[in-house]
């Protein structure tokens, strides 16, 4: 079957995919809800970043010799689960330090962030995604099967990687907008110090469960 036939199953799958819950989902909506649309998408950036290096390491082979590997995997699912902890409890410790402050000072504006939160949010996106397992046992079983007999893997792959990317981009930073529409109710610090134990609930949550997976 050929390449452009094949593009509208594509798309509706990457749809149904990136839409599902999961850790990408919870850092978006927490850092959309904290920093407004701008502070969302150097986060969003980070995780495309990451899922792009996943689908070229897939299309070069290098995704499977990690699948294959027990020790390899244990060891990205056990990092991947720690920094997700730490996600979940620096939000809680900022929840813990916006009570204890409430009765001090009234809330403030966060400011607007500069170049080295710019990279942080980043790279945290893109360690989030790296530190995925279930990122490369995807990749590994989902582009095979649009990649058309006698086209080459690497540059496929790749292509179809990039639309993914752009597709998650659009979906995500739509999905950043409309939370950061509600921004200054979300920044008060009542529902502010709540969205944080929220969050912080599910990352840590969401990271015993990587932990634990086989």
């Amino acid at each position: 079957m050929d390449l452009v036939a094949l593009l509208p199953a594509f798309v509706l799958a990457v749809l149904l995919i990136s839409a599902s819950p999961g850790p990408a989902m919870a850092l978006i909506l927490r850092r959309a809800a904290v920093r407004g649309f701008g502070g969302a998408v150097p986060t969003v950036l980070g995780l495309e970043a990451g899922l792009y290096l996943w689908a070229l390491c897939a299309a070069a082979g290098l995704a499977a010799l990690v699948a294959a590997s027990t020790v390899a995997l244990i060891v990205i699912r056990v990092a991947g689960a720690v920094f997700l902890v730490y996600l979940g409890v620096r939000a809680w410790r900022s929840a813990w330090r916006s009570r204890r402050d409430l009765a001090v000072a009234p809330a403030v504006e966060e400011p607007p962030a500069s170049a080295g939160g710019w990279w942080k949010a980043f790279g945290e996106g893109t360690a989030v995604m790296l530190a995925n397992p279930k990122a490369a046992a995807f990749m590994i079983a989902f582009y095979p099967q649009f990649v058309p007999e006698g086209r080459p893997l690497f540059a496929t792959t790749a292509l179809l990687a990039l639309l993914q990317v752009a597709l998650e981009i659009g979906l995500y930073l739509g999905l950043a907008a409309v939370v950061g529409r509600a921004g200054r109710w979300f920044r008060r610090s009542r529902v502010r110090r709540r969205l944080d134990a929220i969050s912080g609930t599910v990352l840590i949550a969401l990271g015993v469960r990587m932990a634990a997976e086989g």
